[in-house]
């Protein structure tokens, strides 16, 4: 006999049925395919906030992948920007436009700046924990390590079409007269895609520490408590928040740097419990 039922519709065998009827538990839908090379470069065109994910989220595929310190990391993160919003409000005026544009204008300045200090501080700490391992291990680590040096090239190439669309030096003006209209379109565009690009890019360096994970999953601990450390220097030296009262001032200053550096050696503990990487091991000692 030919198949029953109609068409589309899977042959049997049927799912069991509940006990006294009702409604009938869903197919399973079978797994999307992965998207091809071509895919994924189109998806990279027109989605700069997906092409900041495939450049600056680590991608090793034996990378140790800890849910626990990522939702903490997450917590400690919206917590450091809920008492960045209240030491803000409460010591500067936001009560205008301007006032807000100044806030905002501060914490990316801010956030850009962290992102400066991490670009010029990891190549000398990879440079230390490559040269530092026995072995094979030396020359694997500078393999891996060319992924974080592309993540800061895209970061920084990002960043330098906004120049050449609105810095007023007479080379750049030249070039924009050059290029014309169709030419200013495209750059304008390209500011655009580069925008969101770079803002969530920011967003991802400072959360994976430029993808660091791909060479040893113990170095993001260790840069970001290294980074965290440097920013409250810098803040001291420039007298950040000097209107701010000292107690105030003092709790603000030391609470990103003690909270990161306790979630950094529990990372660091929790590597070494649960997966067995720790930082002798890595340098293969």
């Amino acid at each position: 006999m030919p198949p029953q039922g109609y068409p589309g519709h899977p042959q049997g065998p049927y799912p069991p049925q509940p006990p006294g009827g009702g409604p009938q538990p869903p197919f399973p839908r079978p797994p999307r395919p992965p998207l091809t090379r071509g895919q994924r470069i189109l998806k990279c065109v027109y989605n700069p906030f997906y092409a900041a994910q495939r450049a600056f989220r680590p991608s090793r595929p034996d990378t140790v992948e800890d849910l626990t310190v990522r939702k903490i990391q997450m917590w400690r993160t919206g917590l450091g920007l809920a008492a960045w919003l209240v030491l803000i409000m409460s010591y500067k005026p936001v009560d205008t436009a301007k006032g807000v544009e100044t806030v905002a204008d501060d914490k990316f300045n801010q956030s850009w700046i962290s992102t400066l200090v991490l670009v010029c501080a990891f190549p000398f700490a990879i440079a230390l924990f490559a040269f530092a391992a026995q072995g094979a291990l030396r020359g694997l680590y500078l393999r891996r390590s060319l992924k974080s040096f592309g993540a800061v090239a895209a970061l920084m190439g990002s960043m330098a079409t906004f120049p050449l669309a609105v810095a007023p030096d007479s080379a750049t003006a030249g070039f924009r007269d050059a290029i014309g209209t169709p030419g200013m379109v495209i750059l304008i565009t390209l500011c655009a895609w580069s925008l969101g690009f770079a803002l969530y890019g920011i967003a991802l360096c400072l959360m994976h520490v430029f993808r660091t994970a791909d060479i040893h999953e113990v170095l993001p601990p260790i840069l970001a408590t290294l980074l965290v450390w440097v920013m409250a220097a810098l803040d001291v030296i420039n007298n950040e928040n000097a209107e701010v009262p000292v107690l105030a001032r003092i709790v603000f200053l030391l609470g990103a740097p003690v909270s990161v550096t306790v979630l950094s050696c529990w990372e660091l503990y929790r590597l070494r419990k649960h997966h067995n990487l720790t930082v002798r091991q890595a340098l293969g000692r």
